[in-house]
């Protein structure tokens, strides 16, 4: 048996063009739950959602919060454990003071400044010591709450001293922005304890009615400046009974030191982070945009016709989406290119081929002007009406075979029942109309009676198969095969279809009793315009496309397709075979 065609053709050509073909599904809705469809939706697809891009950014941003948010907490409850220290150490030395006054200072005193002023003025001095010592602001208070002694109004009370000891702590402008900035910060993390305003002219100063109902307070609390003061207060006692009260008040300038040591490390810790940070995006940077920008560059030299499929850099050892993202520019390159040469091999084979009929029209027209009998000229115009219908022919199955490859690239593969397609196509070959079925039975046997020959369709497995593709293109195929061997078998033969279904593909075989294939002709067979036909059938009859469509579509829905011979006892061919083999479902 042999094909459909008119010259022959290089066997060396490239026929790679539909192998590396991407084709697209007709959309499936799947049976998942809502929230599936959302991810779905969000990710762009039921695919892997966690790759090597995603890890390394997620790593990126959660280093540098990570890092940040254990700084900003350490430095809150770092605040509040000076703060308490501090307020320890305040106990002990309200305590020493409140003692000293009480019972060394003012013995038998009441503390009324009227009765005795000497030991008032006793007073007043072991007051200023402890005030000049521990800088702390000492009021002492009578039983009635009246103010009889402020360490601040004493004559030798000298502000500049603190004002000086103030100005050596004073911090430069852009560590204070840093620390109204992370005051801010710190005011807003739960762990920190808010300290509230200190009342600086009341009549009755925090604590003082505590201490007169002997109980001793401690207290923090912050200026309008947002300073740190302080407070403490304890009843005076002597003979176990009131006789007055003292308060101390105290800007801890010492925590405000601490913590701005603190900030200092939380700004080294933020400049560390700020550097990590910089390295990690310089890393990404080459990571990601790098190999982005030698794609772009790559297919800008595509788009100008300076580069082929090999010239794109292959990033596949990556794994990741650039990888995929690599492979698909070059798969989609090379089958740019691949068409781009079909068409170009296409368009030498029609010019070729429309070549043939019109020399032989040209050749019939000029000879008619200068014969004389009338039956050459009728010989000669039966010619150029056959070279007419040639042509015509020609040009419809160019035209037919232009369109598959743009519809095979275009419409969405669907399930097809293989079972359904065979049998269908098969009825339309019965001679007699009474003989088809209404397609609703599942037997794979069927034999079907052709006026030349009998067609019989078996399966080895009987049991429903389902393919992806395009119904009409591969009842195409099968017809054109079915025709090619009813053209070559002899009168009262069988044509045999197999379907035997594997895992993941199922191969189905076309058998006729022809005379075979030459062997030198197993592949040329399937090259366009290539034709070798039956004695009986006329030249130019057939354009020589029927295969070549067949193997453009078997290759498009990424499958195979091929021939050989069946051989018999004598190792002679006792027939032909085709063997197609399509992706199962």
């Amino acid at each position: 048996m042999a094909s459909d065609t008119d010259t022959k053709k290089n066997e060396n050509q490239n026929h790679s063009a539909g192998k590396a073909r991407w084709f697209r599904l007709a959309p499936v809705r799947p049976d998942l739950p809502e929230f599936d469809h959302l991810l779905d939706f969000y990710w762009g697809g039921p695919e892997r959602r966690i790759t090597g891009i995603t890890l390394r950014i997620i790593a990126v941003n959660a280093i540098t919060l990570l890092i940040l948010m254990f700084g900003l907490l350490y430095l809150g409850q770092y605040q509040n454990n000076l703060i308490n220290a501090r307020l320890q150490t305040f106990e002990t030395e309200l305590n020493l003071i409140s003692t000293s006054l009480s019972e060394k200072e003012i013995p038998n005193t009441n503390l009324n400044i009227d009765t005795n002023r000497i030991v008032f003025k006793n007073l007043e001095k072991l007051a200023s010591r402890f005030a000049k010592t521990s800088r702390q602001r000492i009021r002492i208070f009578d039983t009635q709450g009246t103010l009889i002694l402020d360490t601040r109004t004493l004559p030798d009370h000298d502000d500049r001293l603190w004002a000086l000891e103030d100005r050596k702590t004073q911090d430069f402008h852009s560590i204070k922005t840093l620390k109204k900035m992370m005051r801010f910060i710190i005011d807003l993390l739960p762990e920190h304890q808010s300290l509230p305003t200190y009342p600086e002219n009341t009549e009755i100063p925090p604590g003082l009615i505590d201490a007169l109902n002997k109980q001793i307070t401690l207290s923090a609390w912050q200026n309008k400046q947002g300073r740190i003061i302080l407070s403490a207060a304890a009843p005076l006692l002597m003979n176990e009974k009131p006789s007055g009260a003292i308060l101390l008040t105290h800007e801890s300038t010492e925590i405000e030191q601490d913590i701005s040591r603190v900030w200092i490390d939380v700004l080294k810790i933020f400049s560390g982070a700020l550097a990590m940070t910089i390295l990690l995006s310089i890393y990404l940077s080459g990571v990601i945009a790098r190999p982005l920008k030698k794609l772009a560059n790559a297919a800008e030299n595509v788009r100008r016709g300076q580069a082929r499929a090999d010239d794109i850099p292959d990033l596949s050892h990556r794994h990741d989406e650039i990888g995929e993202l690599s492979l698909a520019l070059r798969q989609m390159t090379s089958a740019l290119w691949n068409r781009m040469d079909s068409i170009e091999r296409f368009a030498a084979d029609v010019a070729h081929e429309l070549k043939n009929p019109l020399t032989s029209l040209n050749s019939a027209i000029e000879t008619a002007s200068i014969v004389k009998k009338t039956s050459d000229r009728k010989k000669l115009m039966d010619i150029i009406k056959h070279d007419v219908q040639r042509l015509d022919r020609l040009i419809s199955d160019i035209s037919n075979a232009s369109r598959i490859d743009s519809e095979l690239s275009r419409k969405a593969f669907e399930k097809i029942n293989l079972h359904t397609l065979l049998t269908t196509l098969l009825e339309t070959y019965a001679a007699n109309p009474l003989e088809r079925s209404n397609g609703a039975e599942q037997d794979w046997t069927r034999s079907i009676q052709t006026p030349k020959a009998t067609i019989e369709l078996h399966n080895t497995q009987p049991k429903n198969i389902v393919v992806w593709g395009l119904e009409s293109r591969l009842a195409q195929v099968f017809q054109n095969l079915l025709s090619n061997a009813l053209s070559f078998c002899p009168a009262d033969s069988k044509i045999t279809i197999n379907v035997t279904p594997l895992a993941t593909k199922v191969h189905i075989t076309i058998d006729d009793e022809g005379p075979g294939i030459p062997e030198n002709k197993m592949k040329t067979i399937f090259e366009r315009f290539y034709s070798e036909r039956p004695q009986h059938e006329h030249y130019g009859q057939h354009s020589g496309l029927g295969l070549s469509i067949c193997r453009q579509i078997i290759e498009a829905h990424g499958g195979q397709i091929f021939a050989e011979n069946i051989y018999g006892p004598e190792e002679k061919p006792r027939g032909a075979r085709f063997t197609m083999i399509l992706n199962k479902i």
